[in-house]
C-alpha cells in the first residue's frame, strides 16, 4: 500500500510506540487520528504532527469497550471520512502487585484493553475498510507470548492470544483484501516501563527481560519501521514479526 494520502488510525499514540509510528506515517503523507485514553499524551503527539506539517486529530479512546470502540472508529470516519490503516497498538500490563497477588480487576481491564481493544478494534476495522476496498490492520503482540514469566503470566498470555488472532485473520486477505498482520517487540525503551515501576525506573517483574535483552533495548522507531514495512508490502498477511533488533526479523 502507497501511505501517501491514506488515513491511519493508532491506539495508544499518546506515547511510545504508538507516538512514533503516527509521527512516521504522518510524515509519509498519510492523515493520523491519534487515539489514546490520554488527552495529553494525545494531544502532544497531534501538535508534534502538525509542527512538521503533517494532518493529525485527537480521539480519547477507551478500547476496552464496545462503546468506547464504536466512538473511535465513528470520529476518524467523521474527521477523515473513512480510515485505511489501523494499528491496533494499546496494551498495558498487571504491574505491581505481581502474580497471582494482582487483583481480579487489574485483570480484567488488562485482558479487555490487550484482547478485546485488538479483536474488536479488528471488527470495526474490517467493516470500515470495505467501504474503501481493502486496507491493512497492524496488532501489537510481544515476546512475552514466547518468554513465559512467573510474575506476568497475564500480559504473556494475552499477548499469545494476539498472535493467534492475528495468524487466524490472513484469510481477510482474500476475502474483504484486508492484511491483518502483527508486530511483536522485544524490549522497547518507551514510558510503558516507567509506568509498571515506581515512575523512574522499571518494575522488578521487568528485570529477566531486561537482563535478557542486555543493551539491545529497541528505540520506538524500530518497532514503527516493522509497521510501515507491514503497511507497504501487499504480501504479508497473518504474520507475526518478532522485532528484536533495529532491522526487523521475519517471524511467522
Amino acid at each position: 500500500m502507497d501511505i501517501q494520502g491514506k488515513v491511519a488510525l493508532i491506539t495508544g499514540a499518546g506515547s511510545g510506540i504508538g507516538r512514533a509510528t503516527a509521527l512516521m506515517l504522518a510524515r509519509e503523507g498519510a492523515a493520523v487520528m491519534v487515539a489514546d485514553i490520554d488527552p495529553a499524551g494525545g494531544t502532544a503527539t497531534v501538535e508534534a504532527i502538525a509542527s512538521a506539517g503533517g494532518r493529525a486529530a485527537y480521539v480519547r479512546s477507551d478500547v476496552s469497550t464496545p462503546a468506547g470502540t464504536r466512538a473511535m472508529f465513528a470520529e476518524v470516519e467523521r474527521v477523515f471520512g473513512g480510515v485505511d490503516i489501523v494499528y491496533n497498538n494499546a496494551g498495558v500490563s498487571c504491574g505491581d502487585p505481581v502474580w497471582p497477588d494482582v487483583s481480579l480487576e487489574r485483570i480484567a481491564e488488562v485482558v479487555a484493553i490487550n484482547v478485546m481493544g485488538v479483536m474488536m478494534g479488528t471488527e470495526m476495522a474490517v467493516h470500515a475498510m470495505r467501504k474503501r476496498g481493502g486496507g491493512v490492520i497492524i496488532n501489537t503482540a510481544s515476546i512475552a507470548a514466547d518468554h513465559p514469566s512467573r510474575f506476568e503470566p497475564v500480559y504473556g498470555g494475552t499477548k499469545a492470544a494476539v498472535a493467534m488472532f492475528t495468524r487466524s485473520c490472513a484469510a481477510l486477505k482474500e476475502s474483504d483484501n484486508v492484511r491483518v498482520n502483527a508486530v511483536s517487540p522485544g524490549m522497547v525503551k518507551t514510558a510503558f516501563q516507567r509506568k509498571t515501576g515506581d515512575g523512574t525506573t522499571p518494575a522488578t517483574w521487568l528485570q529477566p527481560a531486561i537482563e535478557r535483552t542486555g543493551d539491545n533495548i529497541l528505540p520506538p522507531e524500530a518497532i514503527a519501521e516493522a509497521v510501515l514495512d507491514f503497511i507497504r508490502d501487499d504480501t504479508q498477511a497473518g504474520v507475526v514479526r518478532t522485532v528484536t533488533n533495529v532491522t526487523p526479523a521475519t517471524g511467522s
